[in-house]
């Protein structure tokens, strides 16, 4: 309970005994300012639980930025990792393949001019 609740309750409670006094003592005036004291205390009141919600909100949303940076800079490690594992692998095979091309040469240019052929023969316009 922070100070706008304690002292809107109160001045609520005042409005009450207020109310209640000028309607025992038959003083319209004072049963008035006890009316607009209860609103006025319950305003208030109203207030301090609203100003209450916002701090609770903006700790809540502290928080949450904190889980959201930690668990994105774990996903761009795990990213940065497998960028690294795949750059890797592509080096490796691309390497195996060079060694291939050059140890099989002719079978090499037949995949190519078969590979040629087959890019040639989609592309062509259609009849």
């Amino acid at each position: 309970m922070n100070r706008d609740q304690f002292r809107g309750a109160s001045r609520h409670l005042k409005g009450r005994a207020q109310s209640a006094l000028g309607g025992v003592t038959g003083d319209p005036a004072r049963q008035v300012r006890g009316a607009v004291n209860q609103v006025a205390g319950g305003a208030q009141y109203a207030y301090g639980r609203a100003r209450d919600r916002a701090e609770d909100l903006a700790q809540d949303s502290r928080y949450l930025v904190g889980e959201v940076r930690d668990r994105a800079g774990n996903l761009i490690e795990d990213g940065r990792g497998f960028a690294r594992h795949a750059a890797k692998r592509g080096t490796t095979y691309g390497r195996q393949a060079v060694r291939y091309a050059d140890d099989h040469r002719a079978s090499a240019l037949l995949g190519l001019a078969a590979v040629a052929f087959a890019v040639g023969w989609l592309a062509r316009p259609k009849r």
